[in-house]
């Protein structure tokens, strides 16, 4: 049987652990963690190739069977978002 591959990729804060603990406290037999920790860097850097992968621009962020979940999919901060708010325009 295949287990389930779920990546969860963290900044190690306290804004991430809850989701790490989450994700540790439902997973099953069936499932295959691995939590990336981005601020303590990788010695293969294969965390650094998975970020870019899977288009992640926010943490934390997980991904199933090589899917990033559509939560954490497209967040994070944009130039257009920063501009609309005024960012970089005199008052």
């Amino acid at each position: 049987m295949t287990k389930r591959k779920i990546e969860v990729f963290t900044a190690g804060c306290p804004v991430c652990e809850p989701v790490v603990e989450m994700v540790q406290s439902l997973a099953c037999d069936s499932c295959d963690v691995t939590v990336y920790s981005l601020s303590e860097q990788c010695d293969t850097e294969i965390c650094v190739d998975k970020v870019r992968e899977y288009k992640i621009t926010s943490l934390p962020a997980v991904a199933v069977n090589g899917e990033l979940l559509s939560c954490c999919s497209g967040r994070g901060v944009s130039r257009e978002q920063l501009l609309n708010a005024g960012v970089g325009q005199q008052q």
